[in-house]
C-alpha cells in the first residue's frame, strides 16, 4: 500500500495539477478547451472525459507497451484511444443526449488530444500501469480543472446561471444589470485563458 501512495507517485500526480499543468504550463488541447467552455455543464462532461479517457488510456497502453513494436506506437495508440472515444461518445448519447449535442464534433476530437497523446508517448510507454493510471487522472483534472473556471465565470456573467439555473435575481435585472454578451463569444475564451495562464505563473513561476 506505501507504495501506491509513495513520494514518486505523489508528484505523478501533484505535477500536472501545478507546476507542469498541461494547458497553463504545456499549452497542450487549448482547442477544445476554448470551443467548449460557452456553458459549465458541457465543460464539466468534456472535462471528464478527458479524464477518463487519458487513465484508462494510459493504463492500457502501459501494459503492453514491452509488446508494441516501436514503428507502429503511435497506430496503436490511436486504436486504442479511439475505441475509447467511441465508447465514451455512446454513453453519452444514451445517458446525456443533450450535453453530446452541445459538445458536438469536440469527443471525437478527443483523438487527436496533444495531452492525451503526450501523455501515452512521453509516460505510459515508460512506465508501469499504476504511476500511468495516476498521470492520466492528474493531467485529465488539470485539463478539467480549466474548462469549468473558463466555463463557470463565461455562463455566469454571459447569461446570469450556473449549470443552467437561474443564478442573479430578477431584482439584479431590473435595477438594471444586464448580461455581458461578449462573453457568450469564442473570443472571450481565449481573453479568460490567457488571463489564467497569466494568474498561474505570476504565482508559481515568480522571477526571483
Amino acid at each position: 500500500m506505501s507504495k501506491l501512495f509513495s513520494k514518486e507517485n505523489k508528484e505523478v500526480f501533484s505535477n500536472p495539477l501545478n507546476l507542469d499543468h498541461p494547458i497553463l504550463v504545456q499549452v497542450l488541447g487549448i482547442c477544445s478547451a476554448l470551443a467548449v467552455t460557452s456553458q459549465l455543464k458541457p465543460a464539466i462532461v468534456m472535462g471528464l472525459a478527458v479524464t477518463v479517457i487519458t487513465a484508462f488510456a494510459n493504463v492500457i497502453i502501459s501494459l503492453i507497451r514491452k509488446t508494441i513494436p516501436t514503428r507502429i506506437r503511435i497506430v496503436v495508440q490511436l486504436v486504442v484511444v479511439a475505441a475509447l472515444v467511441t465508447i465514451v461518445s455512446q454513453i453519452l448519447k444514451a445517458f446525456a443526449y443533450d450535453v453530446s449535442v452541445q459538445l458536438s464534433v469536440y469527443v471525437g476530437l478527443i483523438i487527436t488530444n496533444c495531452i492525451l497523446m503526450g501523455r501515452l508517448e512521453a509516460f505510459a510507454m515508460m512506465n508501469k500501469p499504476w504511476p500511468s493510471f495516476i498521470d492520466g487522472v492528474s493531467n485529465g483534472l488539470g485539463y478539467a480543472m480549466i474548462l469549468v473556471i473558463v466555463g463557470g465565470v463565461r455562463e455566469f456573467f454571459g447569461r446570469g446561471s450556473l449549470l443552467g439555473f437561474q443564478i442573479l435575481p430578477d431584482a439584479v435585472y431590473d435595477l438594471g444589470y444586464v448580461n455581458n454578451g461578449m462573453m457568450t463569444m469564442p473570443a472571450m475564451a481565449l481573453i479568460l485563458l490567457g488571463c489564467v495562464i497569466w494568474v498561474h505563473r505570476a504565482w508559481f513561476f515568480k522571477e526571483k
